[in-house]
């Protein structure tokens, strides 16, 4: 969630950077996210390293949630479309007014709209900062972003939904590098994994947008045409 907005300077660094695209800041979950992975029926690893472990909801209750989950009929084209939706939504933590104003954006720049989309969400500030290892899951990242212990070229930025684009240096404060969350999360970045389009600088705490990332080397479990199809409707 983007929890506050900060002033021009904090976040204008020049042409390599867009500008974010803001959510409601008041919105707030705050029962367990286990129960998303349940209902969406795969893992969306909210929960960092208790994802990868035998207490992972998945791995004990593989059924959605609710007393009459497990009868339910088959879904439509329609239900099919929504929960696809869904699950994305929450892989990324976006609010759904945010996640719209994403899909008309992805539909107006050139190119596939399915895989503007992704792209759009895999160059967030907080998804970057979790896929180069500095934070165990996308929400323990945006808490990082909005506590300003992340700088974007050497300035702190405090919206997680800002556009980062190639060449741009994102990397912790100093003053912050000794967080014990950051440091347990760096060690544990061979199980999760660096993707090939983010070079990362593990003992300097820094890391950079090397390139768009293709579609082969985004989630192969997401089908974003049929987000674009609920969207079309």
């Amino acid at each position: 969630m983007d929890v506050g907005h900060p002033k021009e300077e904090e976040y204008n660094h020049g042409k390599n950077c867009l500008p974010e695209i803001k959510g409601d800041p008041l919105a707030r979950y705050r029962e367990s996210v286990c129960r998303f992975c349940r209902r969406e029926g795969t893992k969306l690893f909210l929960k960092g390293d208790r994802c990868f472990s035998d207490k992972c909801a998945i791995e004990r209750r593989n059924y959605p949630p609710g007393q009459h989950a497990q009868s339910r009929p088959k879904p439509t084209d329609y239900g099919t479309q929504l929960r696809e939706k869904q699950k994305v939504r929450r892989i990324y933590g976006v609010l759904e007014k945010q996640f719209r104003k994403y899909a008309h954006l992805a539909e107006k720049k050139k190119g596939v709209t399915g895989e503007n989309l992704l792209l759009l969400l895999e160059s967030r500030l907080d998804n970057l900062v979790f896929r180069m290892g500095f934070a165990s899951s996308r929400s323990q990242a945006r808490q990082l972003v909005t506590h300003g212990h992340v700088l974007v070229n050497g300035r702190k930025v405090t919206v997680a939904s800002f556009q980062v684009r190639p060449g741009v240096v994102i990397e912790v404060k100093e003053k912050s590098r000794a967080i014990g969350h950051i440091e347990e999360s760096l060690k544990t970045t061979s199980r999760r994994g660096i993707p090939p389009w983010l070079e990362v600088e593990v003992d300097n705490f820094k890391g950079v947008m090397k390139e768009l990332p293709s579609r082969e080397a985004l989630p192969p479990n997401i089908r974003e045409q049929l987000i674009v199809e609920y969207y079309s409707r």
